[in-house]
């Protein structure tokens, strides 16, 4: 983008500067509307949600049948809705943050298969790719029992294609691992910030791991350009596809009844916050876009960003979306944070969030790592440091002038002693027992 541009985008946004200052910040969505006049503009319903959901049930057969974790849940991958009243007192008297009400934690660090919440949108759309194939060339009916898909001569031909994704780390591990299953050749391409223990993992399923010494950005373009020129390969494009988008909101969908049996009221008088961390944005989006078909203007969701990578962010409060990144402001997108490192976020899902998310908190590495401590000395729950990027959402939205003026704004204010705040975990449960010490004794 232009730099002239740039400038004159900086000097008039305090945000900008801040944001371009490393700072910690925190934006307010001045076009939020209500769900109503929202959905008047989303080229996305509820009814493309309970396709999505219907689809999942259709293959929860072949789950059970290749993923005997799920055997439990009859092949549903589904997280624990978790209290955590000791993690919230450790934020009221470490952080000052004043949180009234209910802290909860959406413990999507716990997924079966994938171990984060990218066992959502990308387990969902290798599944709907299956289906798809299978279906268009005669190997099931919508009326058979999925489970026919691990049979032999299905599993010969989905060889014949390949799926290649770019990630950062834990959308290829939730990509690799089902498309190994299914039978597919895989090919993840992973950008400079993904672990080494990710990509030891999905080589250890058979999954063909490109390495780049850039960022996100340039894996996904690499991806999809080799990706393209092969006829039998299909590309899963984090920062555009629909169908991710609908495998993580079929999420909102699951929490209603968790609430429920949890005795949890939500409604006017009973608002449910949401505070979720954000790379590109699929993931946040989805679930958030599924959660206001729920729950409607009674719910109020947050992403939560990196201050080096807050991509989200910049696209978001500049309205060019992915027509900018944080290097163009100076930033250099590199974070601890290894699943939030992405510098240009995806327009598709800033354009649908445009009127549905509240805001965004960023947060700087070194916070991660404590708020990680936190939870295990409180909760004796771990999660990965990049998950952790989710408590600053509780720490502050009860205390940041930003926040507070929007309680004002909602008629909220008197309200937050019945407020129910979920910190959604996005992962953590497959990182080895040496890389958690590891992180563990990290101080930045």
């Amino acid at each position: 983008m232009e730099k002239d541009k740039i400038k004159q985008l900086t000097d008039n946004s305090p945000l900008l500067q801040k944001a371009a200052a490393g700072q910690e910040t925190v934006w307010v969505n001045p076009d939020k509307t209500e769900f109503r006049k929202a959905m008047e503009n989303s080229e996305l319903t509820l009814k493309d949600v309970d396709d999505a959901e219907a689809r999942l049930a259709r293959f929860a057969p072949f789950i059970m049948k290749c993923f005997p974790e799920t055997r439990d849940k009859k092949g549903l991958i589904e997280s624990a809705l978790t209290p955590i009243p000791n993690m919230q007192k450790r934020l009221n008297e470490k952080y000052m943050a004043q949180l009234p009400g209910k802290l909860l934690l959406k413990q999507d660090s716990h997924l079966a298969i994938a171990g984060s919440i990218k066992a959502r949108g990308g387990i969902y759309e290798v599944l709907k790719y299956t289906e798809d194939l299978a279906l268009e060339h005669g190997l099931i009916t919508l009326e058979d029992s999925y489970e026919k898909l691990v049979e032999p001569a299905c599993r010969d031909f989905f060889s014949k294609y390949t799926i290649q994704v770019g990630s950062t780390g834990n959308l290829g591990m939730s990509i690799g691992i089902m498309s190994a299953a299914v039978g597919y050749q895989v090919i993840v391409h992973m950008s400079a910030d993904a672990k080494e223990w990710k990509k030891e993992l999905l080589r250890s399923h058979g999954v063909k791991v490109v390495e780049y010494e850039s960022d996100y950005s340039i894996a996904v373009e690499n991806g999809r350009k080799l990706s393209d020129a092969d006829p039998m390969s299909y590309f899963v494009d984090d920062e555009n596809s629909r169908n991710l988008f609908l495998g993580y909101a079929v999420a909102a969908k699951r929490l209603v009844c968790q609430l429920k049996d949890l005795g949890i009221t939500v409604d006017a008088d009973h608002p449910l916050f949401t505070y979720i961390p954000c790379g590109v944005g699929g993931a946040p989006g989805g679930v958030t876009f599924g959660l206001k078909q729920m729950f409607k203007d009674s719910v109020h969701c947050f992403f939560i960003e990196p201050v080096q990578a807050p991509c989200m962010m910049v696209g978001m409060a500049t309205g060019l979306n992915n027509e900018i990144s944080v290097q163009d402001i100076g930033l250099s997108g590199l974070t601890h944070a290894d699943g939030l490192a992405v510098g240009r976020p995806s327009g598709f899902v800033g354009g649908v969030m445009k009127e549905f998310l509240s805001g965004e908190f960023t947060v700087k590495d070194g916070k991660i790592y404590d708020y990680m401590r936190d939870l295990l000395e409180t909760e004796n729950i771990f999660l990965e440091p990049s998950a952790c990027a989710a408590f600053q959402g509780p720490a502050h939205i009860n205390k940041a002038p930003e926040t507070l003026q929007y309680l004002t704004n909602q008629t909220l204010t008197d309200k937050m002693d019945n407020a129910t705040h979920i910190a959604w975990a996005t992962g953590g449960s497959l990182v080895p027992p040496e890389i958690r010490e590891e992180y563990k004794k990290t101080y930045l």
